[in-house]
């Protein structure tokens, strides 16, 4: 299967999951490259991202998988897609994998919280015991509706540090699906068992994706 890897940071990160999928459908025939549609009435490109991401979310991993009426790509497939890009989206490599998107099983990602008045004393640890704790209950959106769900056991990783004044990170390795855990659920987590840590605002980066051996899926 044809994949790419890219980046959506910046301006980026306020585009949807639809609108990065005509971005990038409206990229490749702006680059010359016809994507391979769906028969029937109402045709559809062969083109799909693993994992989307929630708006506002960055992430450095991510991938896209697409067919070309043309079957085989060419090496500046890349550089000619980010020719066309907006500011935020870019193809970081182009190339063919056999492995199948269900094969993510973790995702590394980094929080960044933020304290107008400061990070008050001693949150890092507090935070880091409370995400290692036996517990972590937070609302999370089901196939059922919103429900409390214990998401300790999606947790695989959680240390948290402090940067600067006014600034917190937690770096964390969590289940990426089947089910998979949103780590801006973690700030939830903080708001309901440490209310007066609760940030003033809180960003969240996607670092890397892995397969169930660990390795980097790519």
């Amino acid at each position: 299967m044809p994949r790419l890897r890219f980046q959506k940071t910046g301006d980026g990160v306020f585009l949807s999951h639809l609108d990065l999928m005509r971005v990038f459908q409206r990229a490749f025939a702006r680059a010359g490259f016809m994507l391979k549609h769906s028969q029937g009435f109402s045709p559809r490109p062969y083109v799909s991202v693993a994992l989307p991401l929630s708006v506002g979310v960055e992430s450095e991993c991510e991938l896209l998988d697409y067919e070309l009426e043309s079957g085989e790509a060419p090496a500046d497939l890349a550089e000619r897609l980010n020719a066309t890009m907006p500011q935020g989206v870019r193809v970081l490599e182009a190339y063919e994998s056999d492995k199948k998107p269900k094969g993510i099983a973790f995702l590394r990602a980094e929080l960044t919280l933020e304290y107008d008045g400061g990070v008050p004393n001693g949150a890092a640890a507090r935070i880091e015991a409370l995400l290692a704790g036996t517990e972590v209950v937070v609302a999370k959106h089901t196939k059922k509706g919103e429900a409390d769900v214990d998401v300790r056991p999606m947790i695989r990783e959680a240390s948290v540090r402090q940067d600067g004044l006014g600034e917190l990170g937690i770096d964390t390795l969590v289940s990426a699906q089947n089910p998979g855990l949103n780590p801006l659920l973690l700030v939830q987590a903080v708001k309901r068992y440490l209310p007066d840590l609760a940030p003033d605002f809180a960003r969240c980066r996607r670092v890397e994706i892995y397969d169930e051996g660990g390795a980097p899926f790519r």
